[in-house]
């Protein structure tokens, strides 16, 4: 195989250079026809997920004992993870904080994780239907 002399290859180059700059391959615009009704459905989904029942939530149990002591549990998780909301529940005899409100088992896990750095003794569970 014999390689172009130096002249032929900057001619070659050249060309291939002036003609990419006038080549518009990826130019173009998109028009999307979406039926009106499309947009009612999110609407009305996202009122669903809204009244979803927290019954098929799970959630983050960080304390159980005394009302002193779930009081100033509550208190300490606030000033450190201010993102998550808690409840504090009274199931014979102990008062519990449960922490959050997580769609899935793998979203309450990572929660968990962070929570565990405080709280040692926190666990996930999912709560009985009433």
């Amino acid at each position: 195989m014999k390689l172009l002399p130096l002249r032929n290859s900057s001619l070659v180059l050249f060309f291939t250079l002036s003609f990419s700059l006038y080549s518009y391959s990826q130019s173009g615009s998109l028009v999307i026809n979406q039926d009106s009704k499309i947009t009612e459905l999110l609407e009305v989904k996202k009122e669903i997920n809204t009244h979803e029942s927290d019954n098929e939530r799970y959630r983050i149990n960080i304390f159980s004992g005394s009302l002193d002591g779930a009081e100033a549990a509550r208190n300490k998780f606030k000033q450190a993870y201010s993102d998550w909301s808690t409840a504090l529940k009274y199931e014979t005899p102990n008062y519990k904080i449960y922490a959050g409100s997580f769609r899935s088992r793998l979203e309450a896990d990572r929660a968990l994780a962070r929570i565990k750095k405080t709280f040692p003794n926190a666990f996930t569970l999912k709560p009985k239907k009433e």
